[in-house]
């Protein structure tokens, strides 16, 4: 539950240092504001007659600060990127690089190599300095020139590090297994009345942080993932009873197949995480999707990695590096099953499977993102100037807004099955709402 406690951001300490960034107060005079510290994003916005909006509740909008905590001329910082590839990594470094060099004057940033075993020196991956010539081109790339990796370190030794090296600014750049970390980071920096910053940037393709409207890396997605699905739609197009199979990434939010599927307008069904549906039996999916080869001949399907997991005997205990629980491959399973299915109906078919998962997520972050992921990184250096710290840069309402991070990892963004982007997904798919007895006949259907 949101209060107005736990929507405060944690600082290091009073603000005394003129900021050197070329904003000022004055109306009229044609450059940017600074934002006063009292400025705040309302976390509700909608009102209905009959349904209760805490006014109440908002966030610290985010922005340069007239005043900072850390002196330029004498910070030292370190950018850090976790977890999986997402396209936008190389821009948020690259924009973290230039607000600091070039707006606030510190000349010294470092990039940790692989994620958080760069913090650790046993693992023999030192940090590399940072410059003009370095950052350059590096918004046109895919990856992380930095490297990235899963997996915890010791927040003791990490943190031994940064003090070790001077480092009083840290930028970590990744999903909700990254900010759990940094808030450890941040945890034991206070335990030991270290002065470090450590502000998340948030990643994940699959856009299921707490408290923010869009992650960066979700835009490309949808973008390319469409075309998948457009060549899925003309492979079962080209053939008699054919049927394109597309697999996306989605753990346990669906919102990449959903919003794909609405960018496309070429699926007949969208399979998610958070809408768990049935195979066999009267209104089963394979009933309803023979019933629509029946009729027209083809059929596209969308289905996230984390759908229908108890199909499959649910989740083992087996996690990976991340502590993430691994999922049993839904795509590879619904491609046997259908196959199965109308084998032992005498039914032809000609089913095509896509997992474009690693194209997707390894390429470069298309314009959209690309002006996202510039937001987020400006907006983390004035927060970590300003002495801000276990906080997360994010967007809501289209305004930038810093989150504590104990709110971002109490849990995971999901799709609402009552919620708008669900109900758009239903009619532009035609699909049943439910796969069960109650749409025995194909209820729903689009003819």
């Amino acid at each position: 539950m949101l209060t107005a406690e736990n929507t405060r951001v944690a600082t290091l300490g009073e603000r005394t240092v003129p900021s050197p960034k070329r904003l000022s107060t004055t109306p009229g005079d044609g450059l940017g504001d600074f934002v006063p510290e009292e400025a705040r994003v309302l976390h509700c916005i909608e009102f209905f007659p009959d349904r209760p909006c805490a006014t109440e509740i908002s966030f610290e909008k985010a922005g340069p600060r007239e005043r900072i905590f850390f002196r330029p001329e004498q910070t030292r910082a370190a950018i850090v990127t976790c977890g999986g590839l997402c396209p936008g990594i190389n821009n948020v470094i690259r924009s973290v690089f230039l607000e600091l060099y070039y707006h606030y004057g510190v000349k010294d940033v470092l990039g940790i190599r692989y994620g958080y075993q760069g913090l650790n020196p046993a693992q023999g991956k030192p940090p590399v300095l940072l410059t003009r010539q370095f950052v350059d081109k590096i918004h046109k790339e895919g990856g992380s020139v930095l490297g990235s990796s899963r997996g915890n370190q010791d927040p003791g030794v990490m943190v031994d590090f940064l003090q070790r090296e001077n480092i009083s600014v840290l930028f970590c750049v990744g999903g909700d297994g990254t900010q759990k970390a940094a808030h450890l980071i941040h945890e034991e920096a206070s335990r030991r009345g270290a002065k470090i910053s450590v502000v998340g940037i948030p990643k994940t393709i699959d856009n299921d942080i707490m408290h923010v409207s869009r992650t960066f890396g979700y835009s490309t997605a949808l973008e390319k993932a469409r075309e998948v699905i457009d060549s899925a739609h003309v492979e079962a197009r080209g053939a008699p009873n054919g049927i394109g199979l597309v697999k996306l990434m989605g753990r346990d939010s669906g919102f990449i197949a959903a919003g794909a599927t609405l960018a496309s307008q070429e699926v007949n069904f969208c399979l998610i995480p958070e809408v768990p549906f049935s195979l066999e039996g009267e209104g089963g999916f394979l009933q309803v999707l023979e019933k629509r080869l029946a009729d027209r001949g083809h059929a596209v399907i969308v289905v996230a990695e984390g759908a229908g997991q108890d199909l499959m005997g649910g989740v083992g205990e087996e996690r990976d590096e991340s502590g993430n629980l691994r999922y049993k491959d839904i795509g590879a399973f619904l491609r046997d099953r259908i196959a199965e299915h109308f084998h032992s109906r005498g039914v032809p078919i000609n089913l095509k499977y896509f997992d474009p998962s690693y194209i997707i997520r390894s390429i470069p972050a298309n314009g959209d993102d690309s002006l996202l992921c510039n937001g987020l990184a400006r907006h983390a250096v004035h927060a970590a100037m300003a002495g801000k710290t276990d906080v997360l840069i994010g967007l809501m309402h289209d305004v930038f807004i810093h989150v504590p991070i104990p709110l971002v990892i109490r849990g995971r963004k999901r799709i609402s099955p009552e919620g708008e982007l669900w109900m758009g997904v239903i009619e532009a798919t035609g699909q049943p709402e439910r796969f069960g007895p109650a749409n025995a006949e194909g209820k729903g259907l689009r003819k």
